[in-house]
């Protein structure tokens, strides 16, 4: 297995809207299990295949605390929503920025497995919300997105200057 990299806010990558998945093979399992290693290592609790460069509609989670309850939706359609609640929500993609968003409070959701099997999921709290910020990602979305324009751009700043920050001394 192989640690991933993962694109940062505002990398123009992650705008990228992703295609379905239409081949299930080994390479296809080879990136599931390494998005999940980079995930762990991260640390973090959902990551989408936009996220690591590869523009395909797949995401991985586990929202457990044991870190054992591996959730992989390829293809996912989210097919009902229901109630409402706000979340502070953090990404891998925008490292140490937190906000609250608000989202579904439970969602039904159709996709594929890891082996390209159907599965129907029904999510509320947490795991609703993870589902429904990873698919995001998969349309090229990020959480930055639901703030104003003036946070946007703030976080951006921020981002930029722990980057300078953190370069070597050339």
């Amino acid at each position: 297995m192989a640690f991933l990299p993962i694109l940062e806010f505002p990398d123009p990558r992650l705008r990228t809207q992703a295609q379905p998945i239409s081949h299930f093979d080994d390479a296809l399992l080879r990136l599931i299990d390494d998005m999940f290693e980079t995930m762990y290592a991260a640390p973090g609790i959902g990551l989408a295949a936009s996220q690591v460069n590869v523009h395909k509609q797949l995401l991985v989670l586990d929202v457990s605390e044991e870190k054992n309850h591996q959730l992989v939706l390829i293809n996912p359609k989210i097919i009902s929503r229901d109630g409402s609640q706000t979340y502070q929500e953090g990404c891998l993609s925008v490292p140490g920025i937190y906000a609250d968003v608000d989202r579904a409070d439970s969602i039904v959701v159709e996709s594929l497995d890891r082996h390209g099997q159907p599965q129907h999921i029904e999510a509320d709290g947490l795991l609703a919300v993870c589902i429904q910020h990873e698919m995001d990602h998969l349309i090229g979305k990020l959480f930055v997105d639901y703030l104003s324009p003036l946070k946007r751009e703030m976080v951006r700043k921020k981002l930029e200057k722990a980057r300078r920050a953190a370069a070597p001394a050339a």
